[in-house]
């Protein structure tokens, strides 16, 4: 199966799929093309068990513009606007539901829905000269891509608010200090240190990485006793895998851990 397409570059290297946005001309703004290739992808890696970490990032000067404002008002009708968030609503559903890590790779800009698209990831990491933006209210538009949900989550209703209402950049050093963005490199060394915290990912116990996955992003929508029960549940589940048999027998033996993933 070949994946991919004209507007977005994917790629499987050992235990790593590197999905990359290819629309450099137009800062990797949104295309059907792109968002359609970006779900193929994503189901292919969740049924594959060979893929056990996704990194998402852009070709060119920036990560994505987000929704393509250029083509925008009388080119575009609200029945296409309609149907074209959808299809994003529901690649940011299958973001959350693969039960692997996500890493968003995060260079110059990230604008709009790609500022959104990066948040629906597991992780963020970004060049240091990067920059996060919600310019919706510029186009006279709301968020979209779960921009009101990820922010008020992360941030609290007030300083969402004063992201969306305000429209203007933020660097990415407040992006850290917000909690935005997990870890900073210099730009010549953000790919490889990308990659290798991927792999590094990659080794670690996939069956419960994507059980904590599923039970951190649960956290905020369920009271305490319910999270409670689903550790204890799922801990029952984890102590019959190999993997945990394998972490066990490393620990006693004084060495690293050779994890599989079952």
């Amino acid at each position: 199966m070949k994946l991919g397409n004209e507007h977005l570059n994917v790629s499987i290297n050992g235990p790593v799929m590197s999905c990359m946005l290819n629309r450099p001309d137009s800062l990797n703004a949104f295309s059907d093309d792109m968002i359609i290739g970006l779900q193929e992808a994503i189901k292919v890696a969740s049924e594959n068990d060979e893929v056990k970490v996704v990194v998402l990032s852009g070709a060119g000067r920036a990560f994505s513009a987000g929704g393509d404002v250029k083509n925008m008002g009388e080119k575009v009708t609200a029945n296409h606007l309609y149907e074209h968030v959808g299809e994003l609503n529901r690649l940011v559903l299958m973001l959350k539901d693969i039960p692997k890590p996500v890493i968003a790779v995060v260079h110059g800009y990230a604008a709009g829905a790609g500022f959104n698209l990066a948040l629906a990831c597991d992780q963020i990491i970004a060049g240091e000269e990067s920059k996060f933006v919600l310019s919706f209210a510029q186009v006279g538009l709301v968020a979209d891509g779960g921009g009101h949900y990820f922010l008020s989550k992360l941030l609290g209703p007030y300083r969402a608010k004063e992201l969306l209402f305000r429209g203007e950049p933020i660097p990415v050093e407040t992006a850290v200090e917000w909690g935005l963005v997990n870890r900073v490199l210099p730009l010549e060394d953000l790919e490889e240190g990308a990659m290798n915290y991927a792999l590094r990912l990659a080794k670690g116990p996939g069956r419960a990485l994507g059980m904590m996955k599923k039970i951190v992003d649960q956290a905020d929508k369920s009271d305490l006793a319910t999270i409670l029960e689903q550790e204890r549940v799922t801990q029952a589940m984890m102590v019959s895998t190999e993997d945990h048999r394998e972490g066990v027998q490393a620990f006693k033996e004084k060495r690293k851990p050779n994890f599989i993933g079952k």
